[in-house]
């Protein structure tokens, strides 16, 4: 499992042409006028991770497997789309279910692309976009208010804390604050905000799109400087792709890529950087099951214990969980075989207080 993102923005900033460059296909239809998008656009595409064909190459495994990354973009959002105005209010639904939402925003100066605002302005931009999903999540949150209040009259205890909690987001969200800003007091309010699915409670890694001149320079010209300056403030992330170079790069031959990238000074692929970002902002990162059969990348959250780690393979590994094997990937690259690893006691046994770390080669043993 990776995890899921929901492209947003206003019309015709370079969501649809990033889509297509991230997800390497040509299907999301990318033209210089508003609403090009009409329909939502989705893709799957795995995630880069050298070490799990080292790992692989040494197991001689016949099968391996990389952890995914689901897109969905959706039509631009413009003033009044929690009205339903423009196209995007009908689509908000379908990145309710995301981990995080990447927020494109127009970074660059082109008169002959039109800016559905009259002129460039990240911030304001940005603000507008908040704004619509802060007012979708008010609709979302009387909805459930009215449900809720029901329960709680006939003294359900579920329903009294998730009342308590949605009024607290309503005076929250009604003063203009984020959802995710909210202090929230134990799991249980956490497990209630999780299943409000909120678009404001959930993280936003903004993408500042520039211009090649710009991608090419070590530092930010002043619209991205400020946009950046702003994901901090809120406590998001922010990263600066050329959405049009990097839609050439997705469709060349492997061999041309690496020169493309060195001849615009980039360092990476626009997809990697979105990938880093986002496990950062969500706190992720990776353990893998290895053997001859298959070599598998799996995505948890820093911090997850081994039974739950066990989880996202099978809900009955976590279940009957009893302990897990583990090696650390450093170490059969450094030894070359699990032979070699398990004659060097570096192949351990843990229990289920053990905090699975970056780049763990896990064997679980279980019994249900």
């Amino acid at each position: 499992m990776g995890f899921s993102c929901g492209i947003v923005g206003l019309p015709n900033v370079g969501k649809s042409t990033l889509f297509n460059a991230l997800t390497n296909a040509q299907n999301a239809k990318a033209s210089n006028y508003a609403f090009c998008t009409i329909e939502p656009n989705k893709a799957i595409v795995e995630v880069s991770d050298a070490r799990l064909y080292k790992v692989g190459k040494i197991e001689n495994s016949k099968n391996i497997v990389p952890t995914q990354l689901n897109f969905i973009d959706i039509a631009g959002l413009v003033k009044g789309a929690s009205k339903g105005e423009g196209l995007g209010n009908k689509f908000l639904g379908q990145i309710r279910q995301t981990a995080a939402i990447i927020h494109v925003v127009r970074c660059f100066e082109d008169d002959n692309v039109t800016h559905v605002e009259g002129s460039v302005d990240p911030i304001r931009d940005a603000e507008i976009i908040e704004t619509e999903l802060l007012l979708a999540d008010l609709e979302t949150l009387e909805k459930r208010h009215r449900k809720t209040e029901k329960g709680a009259r006939s003294c359900d205890k579920t329903a009294k804390k998730e009342l308590d909690l949605i009024n607290r987001l309503l005076q929250h969200c009604n003063e203009g604050h984020r959802a995710r800003t909210l202090p929230i007091h134990d799991a249980d309010e956490k497990k209630i905000l999780r299943s409000l699915h909120l678009l404001s409670s959930k993280p936003i890694l903004y993408t500042a799109n520039v211009d090649e001149t710009e991608i090419m320079q070590d530092k930010r010209n002043n619209n991205v400087q400020t946009l950046f300056d702003f994901a901090e403030k809120e406590g998001n992330s922010a990263i600066r792709i050329c959405a049009s170079i990097e839609q050439e790069i997705a469709v060349l031959p492997e061999e041309e890529k690496e020169l493309f990238l060195t001849e615009y000074n980039l360092p990476e692929p626009g997809l990697h950087k979105v990938i880093h970002a986002g496990f950062s902002l969500l706190g992720l990162h990776t353990f893998f099951t290895c053997g001859d059969k298959q070599v598998r990348a799996w995505t948890i959250p820093v911090g997850a214990s081994a039974p739950k780690a066990a989880g996202e393979i099978h809900t009955d590994f976590e279940r009957g969980f009893i302990k897990a094997e583990i090696f650390q990937y450093e170490d059969i690259i450094k030894y070359g075989s699990e032979k070699a690893l398990s004659e060097l006691g570096l192949i351990r046994q843990e229990g289920k207080q053990y905090t699975v770390k970056d780049g763990d080669c896990i064997f679980f043993k279980f019994n249900v």
